[in-house]
């Protein structure tokens, strides 16, 4: 039996509280209860309906454009299929390798460019206020998510793998050329220094992505990446101190950032819980540690997720905990399916722990 996951302990926890529950669709949850949400895409009619099927009530969306006319389209869309849309993607800034992004001047440090791109996520921050959408996640990244290939999981799934021994950087620099810590310090407090201060004024949640995977100190393809450390991750958001300013905690990146996540996840959790960082959550697992990690279903990781989710209820988290990097199998290539088992895992885990 997995260690992680104990079988009786969470058949009491579902078992009580389902049986105190109608058999009826499920209410909202309560003010001040975590949330199952999702972030996947795209935000349509039809996705929308997937949603609500599973009872996923509240979502990160995916608007066509930063217009508010288009924000509002987006978030009347999912309310009318009694979904709240509770957070956007940063139409740039998002989680790609630096030679693949469109808009790489932030990141780059390329100035007039990243003067123009910062005043762009100033507009969308004031839109979203006038749209009624509290939060934006964007990422600081300049080599995107990295992993080494996919290896196979329970029946016919396969799950996504990083194993640093077997990385090959190329090309071995990207575009960004040598980024030392100083330089992606430089570059990401510039950033905060002109947007935090419009989230201030706006009240719009601006949520952070850790680095995905952190990479040895010496960086990665030339780069460090500052953000692939919780100790990082500390000092990114003591920057520009402001309530609106915190992370998109991905519970299974800082995961890989640690060497027992196992034991260690439960007061990196706290940590930033307990100052009101945590804005929203990954809600995902992995089976290994830093530099050597798969990505696996919620019920079979290393992290105990009975565990973690009291810990969110303890320091009075009541964001979304939202399923992310699924498995995937040759029939369910986007991954519907496996987004539908967790979806139902994390509303028992929500149900329980209420």
């Amino acid at each position: 039996m997995n260690p992680s996951i104990n079988r009786r302990r969470f058949v009491s926890l579902t078992g009580a509280a389902l049986a105190a529950r109608p058999l009826s669709a499920a209410p909202p949850p309560p003010a001040g209860q975590v949330k199952l949400g999702c972030q996947s895409e795209p935000s349509d009619e039809r996705h929308f309906q997937y949603f609500a099927r599973y009872g996923v009530r509240n979502i990160c969306a995916y608007p066509a454009t930063i217009a508010v006319d288009d924000l509002k389209r987006v978030r009347d869309l999912a309310a009318s299929h009694g979904i709240s849309v509770d957070c956007i993607g940063a139409t740039f800034l998002t989680s790609s390798h630096i030679d693949k992004e469109k808009h790489p001047a932030i990141m780059l440090a390329e100035s007039p460019e990243r003067d123009r791109d910062i005043e762009t996520v100033q507009t969308l921050i004031r839109n979203c206020a006038a749209a009624g959408i509290p939060a934006i996640k964007y990422n600081m990244s300049i080599l995107g998510v990295l992993r080494t290939g996919r290896t196979p999981g329970r029946g016919d799934a396969s799950y996504s793998q990083w194993r640093l021994k077997d990385a090959r950087p190329n090309p071995p620099l990207t575009r960004a050329g040598r980024v030392s810590a100083d330089a992606a310090w430089e570059r990401i407090t510039y950033f905060l220094d002109r947007v935090i201060p419009v989230a201030n004024e706006y009240k719009v949640k601006m949520a952070c992505h850790p680095h995905d995977p952190g990479v040895p100190p010496e960086g990665y393809q030339g780069v460090v990446r500052v953000l692939g450390t919780v100790d990082g991750l500390k000092k990114l958001v003591t920057i520009r101190e402001s309530p609106y300013h915190g992370l998109n905690f991905c519970q299974g990146t800082v995961s890989e950032m640690l060497q027992d996540p196992g034991k260690e996840i439960y007061d990196v959790i706290r940590y930033f819980g307990s100052r009101r960082k945590i804005f929203n959550v990954h809600f995902r697992n992995i089976r290994g540690h830093r530099d050597d990690f798969v990505e696996v279903f919620p019920d079979e990781g290393d992290v105990d997720f009975v565990r973690a989710i009291r810990v969110y209820k303890e320091v009075g988290y009541d964001g979304m905990l939202m399923p992310d990097h699924v498995p995937r199998s040759p029939d369910d290539q986007a991954g519907l399916q496996s987004f539908a088992f967790c979806y139902g895992y994390i509303r028992a885990l929500i149900q329980a722990a209420a």
